[in-house]
């Protein structure tokens, strides 16, 4: 019986070392890498978005030139900024 005993228990811990979460400090350097890039597209997207607009408005255009323009300029600097965190993240 003992030896029963001692058999379930080490198959318990070679199950509960298979199933133990692994990801730790890695996973949540991931997540926040993620999370800051898609704050970059969002930020950069929506600000230049916002600024065009406000541009628009200050000029008193009916056309959207401003914010098409500014939007695109944002966009492009989130791209750039994605570019420089995924380039540092690698070495």
């Amino acid at each position: 019986m003992e030896a029963l005993d001692e058999r379930i228990k080490a198959v318990r811990e070679r199950e509960e070392a298979r199933t133990k979460p692994t990801a730790g400090a890695e996973a949540d350097a991931n997540y926040r890498m993620g999370s800051r890039v898609l704050a970059e597209l969002i930020g950069g997207i929506g600000g230049g978005a916002f600024i065009g607009w406000v541009i628009d408005q200050a000029i008193g255009r009916k056309s959207h030139w401003g914010l098409l323009v500014v939007m695109a300029l944002g966009a492009f600097v989130a791209f750039r900024n994605i570019f420089r965190i995924s380039g540092s993240s690698q070495g």
